[in-house]
């Protein structure tokens, strides 16, 4: 069975909306604004495009990424090789600049869990983020938490009642910039 890993930037009250620089946010592009630059803290970012073996997007994160991210060639040449997948009931068709397999439910994704390959990473995507951990298929976290206080955006984790899901850290470290890098596996 595949691993399935929930990579994000998140700030310290969880939000993890348009760290990058999308529209929307107030704070747009957080992850770069006031916090100095440290290499060393995005070695995650790499060691993930070596080990995964597929993508897996929500339709809004796709239709964002697809068309920059093909032209990111140096960056993310290993994502861009990956296969994609985008999890929508509404997409009618992938973009054919960076093509993707549509799945259309959750019961998809549990049954692409169940084929032979490396990690599936989900990035951005917040609402299929909280589908998924609800329904219990994230395996893993890779999380870069940032020392800002957003107050508003969507979260990583969805406010559904659940029951109290432990997890094991695998990693973690602290940067002089402030983010801390966390892996933890979700116990079973």
């Amino acid at each position: 069975m595949r691993t399935l890993i929930v990579t994000a930037f998140m700030s310290l009250d969880g939000v993890m909306e348009a760290p990058g620089g999308e529209p929307g946010h107030r704070s747009s592009g957080w992850t770069f604004n006031d916090i100095e630059m440290d290499p060393a803290v995005y070695e995650l970012k790499g060691r993930e495009q070596e080990e995964a073996g597929a993508m897996l997007l929500g339709r809004r994160s796709y239709e964002a990424f697809a068309p920059v991210w093909p032209t990111m060639t140096e960056d993310f040449a290993g994502y861009n090789a990956m296969p994609r997948y985008v999890v929508s009931t509404t997409l009618e068709s992938d973009d054919p600049r960076w093509p993707a397999t549509v799945l259309r439910s959750l019961d998809d994704v549990a049954a692409l869990k169940q084929t032979e390959g490396g990690p599936i990473i989900v990035h951005g995507s917040a609402t299929l983020g909280h589908a998924l951990a609800d329904a219990d298929l994230v395996d893993r976290y890779h999380l870069l938490v940032f020392p800002v206080l957003l107050g508003a955006g969507k979260r990583l984790f969805s406010g559904a009642d659940k029951d109290k899901t432990m997890l094991d850290v695998r990693e973690s470290e602290a940067y002089g910039n402030g983010i801390t890098k966390v892996v933890a596996d979700v116990r079973r």
